[in-house]
């Protein structure tokens, strides 16, 4: 197997970003962001997507959670797309939900290279510790247009940390699926021979 892995850097006047990201790994999360939610969040993607991921992010929080949050869901969705490289082998679609006490998410994806970004719910609450609520929804469409990603997405409940703690983990179920490599499939899976 290739080594499906990237290292991907950001830096602007509003953050200064590390990502490093294994596709093939163990679920081990190093994440340091700020946002003690938003690390959890990571963390929590991380496990359920048996990723590798490493995330340093210095932000502007005396600001606010916006730049940190959505800079490394660019640098992420990034690091997805390089770790992809032509996407031969892999599966491409996949679909989970998953819910968490009252609450369930649902996370639709086609690895396409064509971005697409829809959202259906509310966040039941405006914060979780730190970190604004809808940030999760703005992190999901930066991840998706970056990383080529036609993602569809719903929230129900009534607790916005396990709406949000069950986005994730439906996000990180369904990459994992999709980007797995099918043992079938040796060409990259499009009738147009690439994606």
């Amino acid at each position: 197997m290739t080594d499906r892995s990237a290292a991907v850097t950001r830096e602007t006047a509003e953050t200064d970003i590390e990502v490093v990201l294994a596709l093939d790994g163990d679920g081990d999360a190093t994440v340091d962001t700020g946002i003690g939610f938003f690390d959890h969040m990571l963390e929590s993607f991380t496990t359920h997507g048996l990723f590798d991921l490493t995330v340093s992010c210095d932000g502007d929080l005396d600001i606010d959670d916006h730049h940190t949050v959505e800079d490394v869901a660019i640098t992420l969705g990034q690091a997805f797309a390089e770790a992809l490289g032509d996407k031969r082998g892999i599966r491409r679609f996949a679909d989970r939900r998953v819910p968490m006490d009252e609450s369930q998410a649902g996370v639709v994806v086609d690895i396409s290279g064509r971005p697409h970004f829809s959202f259906d719910g509310n966040f039941s609450q405006e914060t979780v510790g730190e970190m604004t609520s809808h940030m999760a929804r703005h992190f999901c469409r930066s991840l998706a247009m970056n990383a080529g990603l036609t993602l569809q997405v719903s929230v129900d409940g009534a607790n916005a940390h396990h709406e949000i703690e069950a986005l994730f983990k439906a996000l990180a179920r369904t990459l994992d699926d999709a980007t797995r490599l099918d043992e079938r499939r040796s060409a990259t899976p499009s009738t147009k021979g690439e994606l």
